[in-house]
Parts: C-alpha cells; structure tokens; sequence
C-alpha cells in the first residue's frame, strides 16, 4: 500500500534531476532565461525540459491515467525518451498480459 498523500505523489514519482530542476526553477522565481544560463543551455531547451516536467506531472497527478506501470511508461512518453508509436504498443501490450486468459 502507497502510503504517500495524493497530494505528494507526483512529486514523489519525479526522478531526483526532475526535483532538482523545479527547485531551481523556482528559486529564479520562474525566469527560465536565468535556468538556461544556470545550465548553459538556450532559452528553447529549457522552456522544452519544463513543458516536458509539466507533462509528467499530469501524468503522475492523473488518477485515470492507468496504474502505477501505465503512468510510467506515460511519463517515459512525456519526457521524449520513448515515442507515441511505442507508447502505445507497450500500453497494449502490457494490457493483454493484465487480461486473465480463458
């Protein structure tokens, strides 16, 4: 059993860069142009990276997004380290190995 609030739990799946990321986000009270020379990197790939973290935030926050697998993968989908193709063939086929066989 998940003793973890719902109102933590996103925040509790977010892997320790992803955490790392949002303090520092908001310790430059949200001016992703300081994020971007913070990590040397331009404007674009920041406001991606946090676009992307918003995503999975959802994901993790979205109580009808599947179990605790589904939302995984769905993050995975969400931080571009898999496709929508392949997001959805593993959805699939993780469903039919869920289905008990007759």
């Amino acid at each position: 059993m998940d003793d973890t609030s719902p109102n933590r739990r996103w925040l509790e799946s977010l892997e320790d860069e992803d955490v790392s990321f949002l303090k520092r986000f908001l310790q430059s009270s949200g001016s992703l142009k300081e994020l971007a020379e913070i990590y040397k990197v331009s404007y674009p790939t920041v406001r991606l990276r946090l676009d992307r973290l918003i995503q999975k935030v959802h994901v993790y926050d979205d109580a009808n997004a599947g179990d605790a697998h589904e939302r995984h993968l769905r993050a995975l989908a969400a931080d571009g380290k898999i496709d929508t193709a392949t997001l959805k063939t593993l959805l699939t086929s993780y469903r039919k190995s869920k289905t008990p066989k007759s």
